[in-house]
């Protein structure tokens, strides 16, 4: 089985410890350019480069990592509430040609109604949907090589046309994640792999299950990937009292703070990750070694496994025999945790290999050339 995993570029900041510490880093480019090498050098298939008015624009990152990066595929937010179908086409196909045919673009109709507001788009939830897939079709219809004449709801486009094709043909992959009913049909209809958010596998598996049957009823295929936190380390015992030192510098005032906020959201998938927890401490492993404890306070995705690297290779497995092939992963801070991953947990996947040095390392040189006539 081909299996793919993906590294998260932090570009609304980095920390060690959730909640107030002065462990935090700044969101510079400096910085997700150094997390972008190492994850190319340790292997990992991709980097999702997220969006949102905390974030940095998605577009340029990406294009700045174009130099210190040659294999590394770079998932790019596509933001459908608030960008033109057409002009977002040629934007995919430059920078698929710049990139060398490495760019994959994440569907993004947008979650929380205030910050849309704030970019001047005001549609309900549906809406965002509709307005989304008339986007994608008169998109994906472009970088077919099409000319496009369109009269939708919420789109009119005539005589629309793209005239520098991307690498990629028919045209860069599509990722997306939603949890409702509109989301999982939109994919059906448009994309090429859907991402679910770290739930437990068996609510994993009826989405997958939906997305699928909606799929085949358009006559398409679906891939399927998870976006998950990772906490591992050599022993359980090292990764949950790893888990506990990340939340321990949160207390209730702000995790009642930032429950109250995503509970304004009209997202469903963001419904799903609060109802797991609940926003108790008290009720965080929802799931063998899948913990919530990062969801008390980060929209978006807020679990992550936890365990040793056979524990945590298991549970992923255990996504893959439902469809998965892909996973989106992350830790706190992303720079190091890349490393630890990679170290620990690549060696037991497919396709994937070991990253570290056989050998007796204690200080240099001298010491490893010493240490091996010495064996």
């Amino acid at each position: 089985m081909s299996l793919d995993i993906f590294w998260f570029l932090p570009t609304s900041g980095d920390t060690r410890y959730l909640g107030k510490s002065d462990s935090g880093r700044a969101a510079s480019n400096a910085y997700m350019r150094q997390i972008a090498v190492a994850a190319e050098n340790l292997g990992y298939d991709g980097l999702l480069i997220p969006t949102g008015s905390s974030c940095l624009d998605p577009w340029v990152t990406a294009a700045s990592l174009i130099p210190v990066t040659q294999r590394i595929k770079l998932l790019v937010a596509l933001r459908t509430s608030l960008g033109n179908p057409t002009a977002s086409a040629r934007q995919a196909a430059t920078l698929d040609e710049a990139t060398g045919g490495r760019l994959l673009l994440n569907v993004v109709p947008g979650g929380d109604a205030t910050e849309l507001a704030a970019d001047g788009v005001f549609l309900a939830h549906d809406e965002r949907y509709e307005a989304a897939d008339e986007f994608l079709e008169v998109w994906r219809r472009v970088l077919q090589g099409e000319k496009v004449d369109f009269d939708g709801r919420h789109l009119k486009v005539k005589g629309a046309q793209n005239f520098f094709p991307p690498v990629q043909k028919p045209h860069p992959p599509l990722y997306f994640g939603g949890s409702s009913a509109a989301a999982h049909e939109l994919a059906a209809k448009h994309v090429d792999a859907y991402l679910t958010w770290g739930e437990p596998p068996a609510a994993v598996a009826e989405k997958i299950a939906d997305v699928r049957e909606r799929a085949k009823k358009h006559g398409r295929t679906v891939r399927f990937g998870v976006r998950l936190h990772v906490i591992v380390r050599e022993t359980n015992d090292k990764a949950w009292a790893a888990a506990e030192e990340l939340i321990s510098h949160l207390d209730d005032e702000t995790i009642a703070a930032a429950q109250a906020n995503y509970a304004g959201m009209d997202s469903v998938g963001q419904r799903r990750m609060a109802e797991l927890h609940g926003g108790h401490r008290d009720k965080l492993e929802v799931a063998p070694n899948l913990w919530a404890g990062v969801g008390l306070v980060r929209g978006g995705a807020g679990t992550a496994l936890v365990g040793d690297a056979q524990t945590v290779a298991q549970r992923l497995q255990e996504y893959m025999a439902l469809g998965v092939d892909s996973f989106v992963l992350s830790g706190y801070p992303h720079l190091e945790e890349a490393y630890r991953f990679a170290e620990l947990v690549f060696p037991l996947l497919p396709g994937k290999g070991k990253v570290t040095v056989d050998g007796v390392l204690t200080g240099g040189a001298f010491d490893v050339r010493a240490a091996k006539k010495a064996l």
